[in-house]
């Protein structure tokens, strides 16, 4: 029988930074700056673009990563330390060369680990700032430091991860140097930025559009112009005058709470109900991504 709520309160905690900022749809917007961004990591780069099915699967690997996150975030000890077990698994599988730099890669590395991690959790707090709720400077802190349990679940060394705002700085700023637009991350921005809406209920299809270009707009203008998505600021307002109401539908297709502490206790019981270390084994084979997509 599955219980109603969780055995126990997690890695987080009802006092928890992570579970306020995880209960609210702007993770999704979050999300989407974040893909963006990691795609920038030629490494990080080439293990999607060679082992996953993002392009013909798109809505189904958002789902998976909100269940990981759902899981990791408010499901009990067991089943988050499960989650990240089997998603270690899949990395051990996926390896290749780059084709842009000429280096092999493995997506169990823990530098593209860190650069995966550092982006998603940045990028969530970017997000719940601008159209979540109010974070202050040392919450922010807060969650950057809380973090640091859900990077060791994928194998990220625990000292080798920012748990403030200026080391996140210092980190984005070493890693620079290292970022390029290849074809394979032009390709993904391309995805990312307009999201087919082909067979999508059109709600949720525009909400997607919509979400994207938010995501868009949180993203710092130097690394937009790395991308190639540079814009009219007109744009950001007319995403951050809209946002609101246009997430409705899209929150409710993929199961995003729409408010924060009224929800949690669904969500608490959703983790419980469908753990992410639940999925079939053959359906993760695919789920290629060092993004645990």
């Amino acid at each position: 029988m599955v219980p109603p709520f969780p055995s126990d309160d997690g890695l987080f905690g009802p006092n928890s930074v992570t579970w306020r900022v995880h209960a609210h749809p702007s993770m999704l917007i979050g999300g989407m700056r974040a893909l963006i961004i990691q795609s920038l990591h030629p490494l990080a780069m080439a293990g999607v673009a060679q082992h996953s099915d993002y392009r013909t699967r798109g809505i189904y690997r958002l789902q998976r990563t909100i269940r990981y996150v759902l899981t990791v975030t408010y499901g009990d000890s067991a089943s988050a330390v499960a989650a990240g077990a089997l998603v270690r698994a899949v990395h051990r599988r996926i390896r290749g060369v780059d084709p842009v730099t000429g280096r092999t890669y493995t997506a169990d590395d823990p530098d593209t680990l860190l650069w995966v991690h550092c982006v998603e959790v940045h990028s969530f707090a970017a997000a719940y700032r601008a159209y979540g709720g109010p974070l202050s400077n040392a919450d922010r802190d807060r969650y950057f430091a809380e973090s640091v349990e859900s990077a060791a679940l994928v194998g990220v060394p625990r000292d080798r991860v920012p748990t403030s705002a200026a080391e996140m700085r210092a980190y984005f700023e070493k890693m620079r140097p290292s970022l390029c637009l290849s074809q394979a991350a032009l390709d993904a921005i391309r995805f990312v930025v307009a999201p087919p809406i082909v067979g999508q209920p059109l709600p949720v299809a525009a909400s997607l559009r919509l979400a994207s270009i938010a995501g868009v707009g949180l993203i710092p203008h130097h690394l937009r112009a790395l991308a190639g998505i540079e814009r009219p600021w007109v744009k950001d307002v007319v995403a951050r005058a809209t946002i609101g109401a246009a997430l409705l539908p899209l929150a409710l297709a993929l199961e995003l709470p729409m408010a924060e502490r009224a929800n949690i206790a669904r969500l608490r019981r959703a983790a419980a109900a469908h753990p992410f270390a639940s999925l079939e084994p053959h359906s993760m084979a695919s789920a290629s991504s060092p993004s645990h997509q």
